[in-house]
């Protein structure tokens, strides 16, 4: 910096030794000590991290609990599919050993088990007087 461009300011005025007489005379004097009260304490959080803390935990347990049914459903699911696949193969038997008994060879071999002999012609019966009309024949 060069000495063209500095400025001088003027020193400070100090305080003579009538301005305190003076200032102390205005206003009472202030005590050096004062009461100061304890901070205010803030909210706790223990509450907020303990509802926290429960409801995590009611939610991991509702977890728990939805897989352990889920679990269960499943084992009874594959039981009932497993059961419906016995249940439809034991229909799919019966209706082959119906369809079985029900072909003309074994009506003839049933009916002649129990006596029956074939027929040589057809005949029928009239309700009204129970006369029988047409072919009647058999082996007898």
């Amino acid at each position: 910096m060069s000495a063209a461009t500095a400025r001088a300011y003027p020193a400070p005025a100090r305080p003579s030794a009538s301005a305190p007489q003076e200032t102390a005379a205005r206003q009472p004097a202030a005590p050096r000590l004062r009461l100061v009260r304890a901070p205010a304490h803030g909210r706790t959080r223990v509450p907020f991290v303990l509802v926290c803390m429960a409801l995590l935990a009611a939610a991991m347990l509702a977890a728990l609990l939805l897989n352990t049914q889920m679990a269960q459903n499943s084992y009874e699911t594959y039981d009932l599919s497993h059961e419906l696949s016995r249940l439809d193969q034991d229909a799919q038997d019966l209706s082959a050993a119906l369809d079985q008994k029900a072909s003309p060879a074994q009506l003839a071999h049933a009916a002649s088990a129990l006596g029956m002999v074939p027929s040589e012609g057809t005949g029928w019966v009239r309700l009204s007087d129970g006369v029988v009309q047409g072919a009647v024949g058999g082996q007898g």
